[in-house]
């Protein structure tokens, strides 16, 4: 993959276009308006308010920058690349580790690193699992490699981006 694309799936890009707006038509205008008052205070040189309306305006600028930058470089995973044998990005795989005295059946979709969300299962294409998973198919047993390597079973494999 192009070292400047940005692995997004299609409910992540608008997600980032949401940001995006939110910080160009709601956050600006706001951090605007605080400059404006804190500049009506008279001197700057002392003036905390003013002081934390510009880092405040520097942080929304450098995030809208950061959300042009993905967005001009996104490669979405789409369905029509799917190939439901194999676990790619974009695919929502079910696994048993097998280092467990009792497995259960765990979910885990394997998005580009910018979406990440481990607390609701989604893992980024970088991480160790993934990395072991990805190529692989149903029922195939994968090592996992990380300092205490251990085993998992790939289940299913479906498409959810």
């Amino acid at each position: 993959m192009d070292k400047d694309k940005v692995l997004l799936t299609k409910s992540g890009v608008e997600k980032l276009e949401e940001e995006r707006d939110n910080l160009i038509n709601v956050e600006r205008p706001r951090v605007i308006e605080e400059l404006q008052l804190a500049r009506s205070q008279g001197d700057l040189s002392e003036n905390a308010d003013y002081d934390a309306a510009r880092d405040k305006q520097a942080q929304i600028e450098q995030r809208i920058k950061e959300i042009e930058y993905m967005l001009q470089n996104a490669e979405i995973i789409s369905e029509e690349q799917m190939d439901l044998n194999v676990v790619k990005p974009g695919t929502t795989v079910t696994i048993l580790d097998l280092s467990l005295d009792d497995p259960e059946e765990e979910k885990y979709t394997i998005v580009g690193s910018f979406e990440t969300d481990p607390v609701n299962g989604k893992i980024s294409n970088e991480s160790p699992l993934a990395k072991a998973l990805i190529g692989h198919g149903v029922n195939e047993i994968v090592t996992v490699g990380v300092a205490e390597a251990y085993d998992v079973k790939i289940v299913d494999i479906e498409f959810t981006a």
